[in-house]
Formats: C-alpha cells, structure tokens, sequence
C-alpha cells in the first residue's frame, strides 16, 4: 500500500497542484473500501464519492457539476466546495469544502469517463464482473432497495455502454484473500520497471 501511495504522490500534478486519482468499476465492486485504504495509505488524501454528486433523477448527468464545482477550482489551486446529494432528502445539501491536495481521489462509476480523463493522473479500476459486483450491492442494500438497483443497473450498462472506462485504466484493482493485486490496465503500456506484487493492502504494478 506504501509502494502505491508513494507512486502516486511521485506523479506530475494532473489539476493545478493536484494528482486527480480515478476509482472506477461497476457499482458493488469495492471502490469506497479501496479507496478509502488508498487514502490512509496517502496519509488522509481527500475522497470525493460520485454519489455525492449524482442524484436520483441524474444518476450519469453529473459532468457539469463536478466541472464547476471541483475541477476548475482545483485547477486555479484553489479549494473546491461541492453541495453533497442526500439521497434520503433527494436534494442537494450545503456546500462541503475539498482541498487541493498533493492526491485526491474520486471513487465511483464512472470516474473515469471520458470527460474526466484528461484531468486524471491515474484511472484505477475495480476488476470484477459486473453481475457479481451487483449481486454484491443488491445483497448489501437488501430488498428495500431492489427497485432502485433495477434501474441502477439498466442505467449502468447504457453509461458504460457509450463511455467504458475499462479499455483507458492505467491500474486493474484485483481483491485476493490476501487483499489487492495489482496490474496493468488496457490504457497503460507496460514498462521494465513492472513487477506484480501481492500484499494485504493495495500494491503497485506500474
């Protein structure tokens, strides 16, 4: 996990004076977990979570509003300040701030879309297959949320479907029983420096 944090933190800044991390994969896959060990490992790096920028009755339609409310000002080195959806409410809450940290990571489906990866230092993404990353997510939310999920994943497969992350993930996270793999994503040409690596926190194949 040190090895991936320090690689990252190694980076040439991707937004201003920060190196925009992407966490992406098909809902259920384990992207907050992740990233929120990759955060410790960078010792308390910011987590922005595309829930908090979505919303029911947008659940993709949230590339304007992360623009403007996170990208351009951490471009400027300025503190961002974004307005979190309740999802209990359905409506957007008070302005939260995020800073301009050395690494920041966004974590969700599609963090890596097309519109965000020209601001991206790295695109990481969570190696599982979408129907069992989704019987994960059904079975954590229970029945009371089975409606939703429906229409989660037929919006879903319509997102990935005209803009895959996949193909451009420079890292593909793989959980073991001994914690994550790394290895080199499809965007990612591979280098002599390359080594797989095991450990019970994320490791670096870069």
């Amino acid at each position: 996990m040190r090895d991936l944090a320090a690689r990252l933190r190694g980076l040439p800044p991707s937004v201003g004076p920060v190196r925009l991390v992407g966490v992406d994969g098909h809902a259920g896959s384990g992207k907050s977990t992740f990233a929120g060990l990759l955060a410790a490992a960078l010792g308390g790096a910011p987590v922005l979570h595309l829930d908090d920028v979505s919303g029911h009755e947008q659940l993709f339609a949230w590339t304007g509003r992360l623009l403007a409310q996170v990208i351009e000002p951490l471009s400027r080195g300025e503190s961002a300040h974004y307005a979190p959806y309740d999802w209990h409410a359905r409506a957007f809450g008070a302005p939260r701030p995020l800073p301009p940290a050395p690494v920041v990571l966004i974590e969700g489906v599609g963090a890596g879309r097309r519109a965000l990866r020209p601001h991206l230092a790295r695109l990481l993404w969570m190696e599982l297959p979408a129907d069992e990353s989704w019987a994960r997510g059904r079975s954590r939310d229970g029945a009371q949320l089975r409606e939703f999920w429906d229409g989660w994943v037929t919006a879903e497969r319509a997102h990935f479907a005209a803009d895959p992350s996949r193909p451009h993930a420079d890292l593909l996270v793989l959980q073991t029983d001994e914690g994550y793999e790394m290895l080199p994503g499809p965007g990612k040409s591979p280098g002599p420096d390359q080594i797989a690596t095991h450990s019970e926190g994320p490791s670096a194949m870069w």
